[in-house]
């Protein structure tokens, strides 16, 4: 099991986002229909994480709970610390179904993050979307690492897998 510093980890709830470029920095968050980006320039060695709760825009369109503006905010500030466009990696996690017979948000804001990934070009090199569980997400900016734990699994594997445009794998811990 990997041992984090409890201070060295930025926790990121809903309608937030936070970027890094600290080897030890960890940013954290827990999703259920809510979908979080994991974004990184390992050449830059920075990265960062949203957590949006909602696939389309409100009015304006600037409200970082929705899925675009979480993506651009995030993406704009990655690029304004040093990152290159075609450097970025892009893994997404969430969009869990949480209660049956009520409309499928989770997929919908998976999409939604998808298709923005799509536009911008943006690799989408590992993912973990929808199904029924809960997640809990550990990502270390810096080389793009993610540790992955579905919430209520009974059994848990192990892979892991740096921020490449090859592959998909996600380690689950």
């Amino acid at each position: 099991m990997t041992r984090i510093d409890a201070a060295k980890v930025i926790h990121v709830i809903q309608g937030e986002h936070a970027i890094h470029d600290d080897p030890d920095m960890v940013i954290t968050t827990v999703l259920g229909s809510c979908v979080s980006a994991c974004i990184a320039d390992p050449e830059r060695g920075i990265g960062g994480m949203n957590h949006f709760l909602l696939p389309d825009s409100g009015p304006g369109g600037s409200d970082i709970r929705y899925a675009a503006a979480a993506m651009e905010v995030l993406v704009n500030g990655l690029l304004r610390r040093g990152a290159a466009r075609g450097r970025l990696r892009a893994k997404l996690f969430g969009g869990a179904r949480m209660m049956a017979g009520l409309p499928d948000i989770g997929q919908r804001n998976a999409d939604a993050a998808r298709r923005f990934l799509m536009d911008e070009g943006i690799p989408l090199i590992g993912s973990d979307l929808c199904g029924t569980q809960a997640r809990r997400i550990r990502f270390w900016p810096v080389n793009g690492r993610v540790q992955m734990h579905l919430l209520g699994e009974a059994r848990l594997a192990e892979r892991e897998q740096p921020m490449r445009p090859r592959g998909g794998d996600v380690e689950l811990f």
